[in-house]
């Protein structure tokens, strides 16, 4: 495929509007990059609960929704259920490559379509399913998790890994050919210019206090329970940002701190602006994009030593990094060196400069880069699996042997 040909993508998503996380952000920064190039997509995504408004098309490109089920203890992620839908939709779409975003179940069903339409597919790694099952104390899920993790990004030509401990984690569990696609910052819109004194003054009417915040969804992978280490501090304001089915409980665990609920657009940007540090509490992050926004408008961050942050936070340039078993004990302290007057200022600008080339249309055209190749090299060579015939992933592709050997 040359370079200027328009590209057919059939994505299919984990998750996707109205919902909103990363999974969903990353898809919405795709669309906008193929929708700037000329490109064709369609996206097969969970449908709307019966609470919430669904969103028939984006930019012009149709989604194709299949039913929602709720799962146990996890109802902060809804999931879709795999209808013949999948494949019927990509069928008539034709594309020319399949991206499956964060796939596990609704992705799984996308990796079998792509075998039984003989298309190429790609991966996005985006969500840490088995560590979600440990936190949840199911160590048999997990390792269930991991077999089916494998499965389903073995059928896929690539997988993109969001971070170096992500790819390593990936490699170690027996997932092929893997590469490094990071995430990108608006960083117009999350910006330092967007602090705002009266919004500080509502969290903290002395006017006094260091104001210290998360970001994020309020659920169990989270950890947000870790903040409790700076309730008693009377020099910090917490603010939490964000809902989901822990909020209830965080709320008596933190009574002093404000909780904003959700909040997007300007608003979620202007909250950001109004921090002074940013803490991020959660070890399953295979990115963490909320810690590169906060860098974006300014806001220097702590996480763990664990996951995506790690190749996001330069420890003592921009934030610090905690491990992650005695990340409470540690916390304290490390807050109170961010916020020493004598370096939040450098931090700061480290952190915006940190940002700085981390742009959606560089990373887009990066992606564009992988799918032309995966579509240029795709093997059809054919096997037969239960007496059906399906064309091999590319990292199975057996060496052509030189004539004469």
């Amino acid at each position: 495929m040359q370079a200027s040909e328009i590209m057919r993508v059939g994505i299919v998503a984990e998750s996707f509007l109205p919902n909103i996380n990363g999974v969903t952000n990353s898809v919405l920064r795709v669309l906008e990059h193929l929708k700037r190039e000329g490109h064709e997509a369609i996206v097969i995504a969970p449908g709307a609960r019966e609470f919430q408004e669904e969103v028939p098309e984006y930019l012009g490109f149709t989604i194709v929704r299949v039913p929602t089920v709720r799962i146990p203890l996890v109802d902060s992620l809804p999931v879709g259920v795999p209808t013949t839908t999948v494949a019927a939709a990509l069928g008539e779409f034709k594309p020319d490559i399949i991206h499956l975003a964060s796939p596990f179940v609704l992705g799984g069903a996308g990796a079998f379509a792509a075998r039984q339409l003989d298309v190429p597919a790609v991966g996005l790694y985006q969500t840490d399913v088995a560590g979600f099952a440990t936190k949840y104390h199911a160590a048999m899920i997990a390792s269930i998790a991991w077999d089916w993790t494998r499965t389903v990004h073995n059928m896929c030509e690539l997988t993109l890994a969001p971070s170096s401990a992500a790819i390593a984690e990936l490699e170690a569990h027996g997932i092929h050919n893997v590469r490094h696609w990071g995430r990108g910052v608006d960083a117009e819109l999350f910006h330092p210019s967007r602090r705002s004194e009266l919004l500080r003054r509502q969290w903290d009417p002395t006017g006094k206090k260091k104001i210290v915040g998360f970001v994020g969804r309020l659920a169990a992978e989270k950890s947000v329970h870790r903040l409790a280490s700076l309730a008693t501090d009377p020099t910090i304001q917490l603010v939490v940002v964000g809902d989901g089915p822990e909020r209830h409980a965080l709320e008596q665990l933190l009574p002093k701190a404000v909780f904003t609920g959700a909040l997007s657009g300007t608003e979620l940007a202007r909250a950001y602006a109004c921090l002074d540090l940013f803490v991020h509490t959660g070890e399953f992050e295979t990115f963490c994009q909320a810690i590169q926004e906060a860098q974006a408008a300014g806001v220097p961050t702590i996480g763990p030593r664990a996951g995506g942050p790690i190749d996001l936070i330069e420890h003592g340039v921009n934030g610090l990094l905690l491990d992650v078993d005695t990340f409470e004990q540690e916390l304290p302290d490390a807050a109170a060196w961010v916020l020493d007057d004598a370096r939040l200022d450098l931090l700061k600008r480290n952190a915006c400069e940190s940002v700085a080339t981390k742009t959606w249309e560089a990373l887009g055209q990066q992606l564009m880069g992988y799918y032309e190749g995966v579509i240029a090299g795709y093997n059809r060579n054919m096997v037969s699996v239960f007496g059906r015939d399906v064309a091999l992933p590319g990292w199975m592709r057996m060496p052509q042997r030189a004539r004469g050997a």
